[in-house]
């Protein structure tokens, strides 16, 4: 039988097809195939890997973190929504809706301390730290608005570096500004985001905030006191706040933590607190901030990063 001849159209055709076909893309760059599920694992292992090559590249040695509210406003965003809800009452002084937008427009007003704590903190961070061109205490948040755009924010009008970590949500969370653009990340995972919070920090800063917030500060009392993590200031800024959210002394009361471990943490008021207490602690822990390995390097700080 004879073969059947093709003209070089119907190859061409052919080819086009064979090219054109998602079998033959090469894996990496198949975004369909990279998307299923049974990728998970190699995903997590590149959200590992970008972030800690792109850091190490850039010789980033160690960080401060800065955790608290997204809701929390500036000082001159949060006086115009309080005119801006008092104005609405005044138009309908009976409705209950708008009331209670008053009541919470007064909260934000006296929150918005937060915003200028956080925003004078980083500044004064990234001025003691960078000065030299080194990369030592580098601000990183969450890389969203409230107390993250506050610190990012007063870390670039410092003239510094600060680092973003920004994480998908159903509710797309846009990045703030002021993240330094070659230190600004993008995370699916929020286990890998949190390895990459703790990794190279030096101390770890929380203002008020809601569930993401306490589970960030929490991630870190558990791994600071079992041993996975070596011991670190861990600031919780506004004593009046923690103190009604989290009874910690309840806690050693009914024997759930250990007295000492209350030890972990220390409350304060104001940047230059903050600051004073994180230097004073590595002052006398004889060290400044030493410069931390490659995370690949097979040595890290932590005991088990």
């Amino acid at each position: 039988m004879r073969p059947k001849k093709i003209t070089a159209a119907q190859t061409r055709t052919m080819l086009k097809k064979i090219v054109g076909s998602p079998t033959y893309r090469k894996a990496y760059r198949d975004r369909e195939f990279m998307d299923l599920e049974e990728l998970r694992p190699i995903r997590i292992q590149l959200e590992l890997l970008k972030p800690e090559m792109r850091l190490a590249e850039l010789d980033v040695r160690s960080t401060v973190v800065v955790f608290g509210s997204a809701r929390t406003q500036s000082p001159e965003t949060a006086a115009r929504l309080l005119r801006d809800a008092q104005r609405a009452l005044k138009r309908r002084p009976k409705n209950a809706a708008l009331q209670a937008a008053l009541a919470r427009a007064k909260k934000q007003v006296t929150a918005s301390r937060y915003y200028d704590e956080a925003r004078k903190f980083a500044g004064l961070v990234t001025r003691a730290s960078q000065d030299d061109k080194k990369r030592d205490f580098v601000i990183v948040t969450g890389g969203g608005p409230g107390i993250m755009e506050a610190a990012n924010r007063g870390a670039w009008e410092a003239k510094g570096k600060s680092i973003g970590l920004n994480i998908t949500l159903p509710h797309e969370q846009w990045p703030n500004p002021y993240m330094t653009p070659e230190l600004s990340f993008q995370f699916h995972y929020f286990a890998i985001r949190k390895m990459h919070f703790l990794m190279r920090a030096r101390a770890m800063v929380a203002f008020p905030g809601g569930f993401g917030t306490l589970d960030e500060l929490f991630e870190t009392l558990t791994l600071v006191q079992t041993g996975k993590k070596h011991k670190f200031p861990i600031l919780l800024f506004g004593r009046a706040f923690w103190t009604k959210v989290i009874n910690f002394q309840a806690l050693a009361h009914e024997g759930v933590i250990s007295p000492k471990d209350i030890g972990l943490i220390r409350f304060v008021e104001t940047a230059e607190e903050a600051w004073a207490a994180i230097r004073s602690y590595w002052r006398s822990n004889g060290t400044k901030s030493r410069p931390r390995r490659s995370f690949f390097s097979g040595h890290s700080d932590e005991a088990n990063a």
